[in-house]
């Protein structure tokens, strides 16, 4: 039997959700995609902190992520590394042709606002690229800060990955100024994989206008042309679609504010479970995301043997280290439709293992 996931992505998918997205198909031309893509976008507004559209893209979130580049960058861009994934925002800028520097930081440590600060004011950068929730590693950067540094340098675009943050805490993408705030479903909205949501500010949209070689499949304008007809530029993943308008009715009925402190106790249980069994957190203290855990791997636990148990006597799924972390340390989902007593259910099944062991 499949196990059930508490990785940091994809997680669990319901069965309601399943039998939202086996909908009956319909066109994605005619009225009645248009009253379905028409009827995300209140509460899609309502996550990400916007009044702006937020476009629906058939794709993993890195499609959005290199697409921002592709609309927006001019001259070079700057991206925050502190983990696998940041890092590899570096590598694709560079792949893509543009020139790019970094500020590196420690894996398990976050960004510093200054020295953000201090990195754009040698001048040259029109781009800057930042990860909220940097899965990689359970770090949860101070969005509000690095924010108010890169918005204090005019015409610096600045593009945040909330793929891990997205509906646990708030965003306030408008409020921020981020310029474009992306995120995937797999992850805190438990959808399937393949559809990344963004939302672009009205300075970036007119960066994009005057950008050449943007492409077509991530075109920023293509996106704003089609929402204007509540469409997209290109056939879309209409089940997800469906499942995607169920998941936000559910955070509707839930109410987000109840939605986010549910996920801060999740979390918060996974800690405890931690600091009980002597697991460290590999995320420092005040920079932790509420949808996963990182912990450490203590010298001599047989982390391979603990992730088979579990899966092999409790049918549960948890993820070791990513990366250079990999065998080192080991993350725990709390996010998407976990309450007190699912998780519970982990760390009663987690707890059985180490007893085991």
């Amino acid at each position: 039997m499949t196990p059930k996931l508490f990785s940091p992505g994809p997680v669990d998918v319901s069965p309601e959700t399943f039998a939202a997205m086996s909908h009956t198909m319909i066109g994605h031309r005619g009225s009645d995609f248009e009253a379905l893509y028409a009827s995300l976008q209140p509460g899609l507004k309502e996550i990400f902190g916007t009044a702006r559209p937020v476009f629906l893209s058939t794709s993993s979130a890195w499609g959005m992520m290199e697409g921002a580049l592709r609309n927006l960058v001019r001259n070079k861009v700057l991206c925050l590394c502190c983990g696998a994934f940041s890092d590899k925002w570096l590598d694709v800028a560079k792949k893509c042709g543009y020139e790019a520097e970094a500020i590196q930081v420690e894996w398990g440590q976050a960004i510093d606002p200054e020295a953000v600060r201090a990195k754009l004011s040698e001048g040259g950068f029109d781009t800057v690229t930042f990860i909220h929730s940097e899965t990689s590693t359970g770090v949860l950067n101070d969005l509000t800060e690095i924010c108010k540094v890169v918005k204090s340098f005019p015409d610096t675009m600045l593009v945040v990955d909330t793929v891990s943050s997205l509906s646990t805490v708030d965003i306030d993408a408008d409020a921020n100024g981020i310029d474009v705030c992306l995120a995937g479903v797999q992850k805190a909205l438990a959808l399937p994989p393949g559809l990344a949501l963004f939302a672009v500010s009205e300075a970036a949209m007119e960066r994009a206008k005057d950008t050449p070689n943007r492409g077509y499949y991530f075109d920023f304008i293509e996106f704003a042309k089609n929402d204007e007809k509540n469409n997209t530029p290109t056939t879309p993943c209409i089940a997800t679609l469906f499942g995607l308008q169920y998941i936000l009715e559910e955070i509707s009925k839930e109410g987000f504010a109840t939605r986010k402190a549910r996920h801060a106790k999740t979390n918060t249980m996974i800690h405890a479970w931690g600091a009980k069994h002597g697991f460290e957190l590999f995320a420092p203290d005040g920079n932790r995301s509420f949808a996963l855990t990182c912990f450490t791997t203590p010298e001599g636990f047989d982390l391979s043997a603990f992730i088979k148990a579990l899966k092999t006597k409790h049918n549960f799924l948890i993820n070791g280290g990513y990366g250079k972390i990999k065998g080192t340390t080991f993350r725990i989902s709390n996010m998407g439709n976990e309450t007190e007593a699912t998780m519970q259910e982990l760390i009663d099944a987690m707890d059985d293992v180490l007893a085991q062991s």
